[in-house]
């Protein structure tokens, strides 16, 4: 079976800074990958590797030339890809979750003979838990959300999906679409031997025409971003006597008792 796990190259949130306009600072911000998509690769890893061989596995992501990243793609393919796919082209620079649908299953599609596509739950940065769903759509293939564990036998997945009161158990044929939750596998801590071997592992790098698609428009525009004003608190001062300790004790109650615990 040949899996591939989509992954997403998103800003490292700890060193974007703000402007004194409040706007965001991403100048010399490194790419990372989403920390929700390490668990998707983990889990697509474990999947494979206990396989016996019969497996293999594919890591793809798309987007702008900044992911042209040496150290992002090692990091991946240190965690059990055997050969890394990056559709870079500027034209997907801030790419909505629809353009970035169409591109990954444009690529799927050109690597062709595809099994079994995993997905993260949500991306680090928007979070919008579409890419499954919509590539499922795109593909024309069954797609599972909510994942929590998933074996093959043969031709059929067997999953196991975690609803908000339930449990639900799915049987589904490939090829197919799985979206799977952040705690169905932890990222492994890399050894030395796999990083070093991560470097001679097949990378394999396209543009939208290599894939033979033309963007679709947009369906919205981000016009700006902008860190939130703070909101203003409000300070009550109580003096330290038995006086003020009362009061403090009777503010709190009373607010307890009007706005709820």
């Amino acid at each position: 079976m040949n899996v591939v796990v989509c992954f997403k190259s998103v800003y490292d949130d700890v060193a974007i800074r703000t402007n004194s306009d409040k706007t965001l600072d991403y100048q010399a911000v490194p790419h990372i990958v989403s920390l929700y998509d390490l668990n998707a690769i983990e889990a697509a890893a474990q999947f494979v590797e206990g396989s016996n061989g019969e497996h293999s596995l594919i890591a793809l992501t798309v987007g702008d030339t900044k992911i042209h990243d040496t150290t992002m793609r090692k990091n991946v393919a240190a965690r059990g890809a055997s050969e890394v796919y990056l559709v870079m082209d500027d034209a997907l620079e801030d790419a909505e979750t629809h353009q970035t649908a169409q591109a990954v299953a444009a690529a799927i599609k050109h690597i062709g003979n595809i099994d079994l596509i995993i997905c993260g739950d949500g991306s680090a940065d928007i979070y919008a838990h579409q890419m499954g769903i919509q590539l499922g759509e795109i593909l024309g293939i069954p797609n599972v959300n909510a994942v929590i564990d998933f074996t093959a036998e043969g031709d059929t997945i067997k999953v196991t999906r975690e609803l908000d009161e339930e449990i639900e158990h799915i049987e589904m044929q490939t090829p197919a679409v799985l979206s799977v939750l952040s705690d169905m596998a932890q990222p492994r801590t890399c050894k030395v031997a796999d990083i070093m071997s991560a470097g001679r592992k097949p990378v394999h790098e396209l543009t939208l025409e290599d894939i033979g698609l033309e963007l679709p428009p947009a369906n919205y525009e981000v016009v700006e971003t902008k860190v939130p004003e703070p909101t203003p608190r409000k300070m009550v001062f109580f003096e330290a006597t038995d006086e003020g300790i009362d009061e403090f004790i009777e503010q709190v109650h009373t607010y307890l008792t009007t706005e709820g615990a």
